[in-house]
């Protein structure tokens, strides 16, 4: 990772925004793919603090670029989807060591106490007392939803309802309103991104499989996926963006594929809720 040091920034640096969900020794199933195990989330954390990356919340790079302010050296972002119990009981020891920022955005849905969805979330999650030690400790904490739908392929009424109601719950409980948002799934379009928007966040996060950079917009910031399967050696080579097209060409060719049917699901949707309105509005 001496490389790392030496590289002569960029005049517009592309910075990598690593995605984590669960970090936990034995996860649900469902999680299981996409989750570190506590060992590896500390030595992949200890090599970024080796090769003197500068971990930022996901407010302070959205500020930055918007404003101009340069970058510290090595700029990362570290944030977790959900609200994994494992962040707070495996995650935060790490983080805190290091003296490393980070980013949480939680489905106020999947939170255990209040406000909680009954059976909906995939496995142990955070309650409200743990949400609130993080934003105490210093993690930046933003919105995932209420209930962790697929944004583009609900109603306009539906997504208003999943954006507000979750910044109106972590305002009510932290006391402070978030400003960041995570698409669930990474799914996002324009009529989402203006809700993210209108709804009072500054900035979004997608998934994508690429370098950040400012020419994405602050509602369609990209990340990198970091999970199970992800070993030492190729989580190195993922955060100057070597090997990335390589490591995400399964996943970006599969995403192109199921856009179209998720395309398609939403246009049978459209059609069906209009034919609905015209029979009912017909005497």
């Amino acid at each position: 990772m001496n490389a790392v040091r030496s590289r002569k920034a960029p005049a517009t640096p592309r910075v990598p925004i690593l995605m984590y969900h669960a970090v936990a020794h034995t996860p649900a199933s469902k999680t299981y793919a996409l989750s570190v195990s506590p060992q590896a989330f500390a030595k992949q954390m200890r090599m970024l603090n080796d090769a003197g990356f500068t971990p930022l919340t996901t407010a302070r790079l959205a500020a930055s670029w918007r404003h101009g302010i340069p970058l510290p050296p090595h700029p990362i972002l570290i944030t977790f989807d959900d609200g994994y119990e494992g962040v707070h009981r495996h995650a935060l020891p790490v983080l805190a060591r290091h003296h490393f920022a980070s980013t949480v955005f939680v489905a106020t849905g999947w939170i255990r106490g209040a406000h909680e969805i009954s059976g909906a979330a995939p496995d142990t999650m955070l309650d409200w007392h743990q949400v609130r030690e993080l934003a105490e400790a210093g993690m930046e904490i933003g919105g995932h939803s209420h209930s962790h739908p697929q944004l583009d392929q609900i109603t306009d009424e539906q997504l208003w309802f999943e954006v507000l109601c979750c910044r109106e719950i972590i305002d009510e409980q932290l006391g402070r309103d978030p400003v960041s948002f995570a698409y669930p799934y990474g799914y996002s379009n324009r009529r989402v991104r203006r809700t993210v928007h209108a709804a009072g966040f500054s900035q979004s996060l997608a998934v994508g499989n690429a370098l950040a950079r400012p020419a994405q917009g602050p509602y369609a910031l990209e990340r990198i996926t970091v999970r199970r399967s992800t070993h030492l050696r190729e989580f190195e080579r993922l955060l100057d963006g070597r090997e990335i097209a390589r490591n995400f060409a399964r996943d970006r060719t599969l995403t192109k594929g199921y856009a179209l049917v998720r395309r398609s699901r939403r246009l049978m949707r459209i059609v069906t809720q209009d034919r609905r309105r015209f029979a009912s509005s017909t005497p």
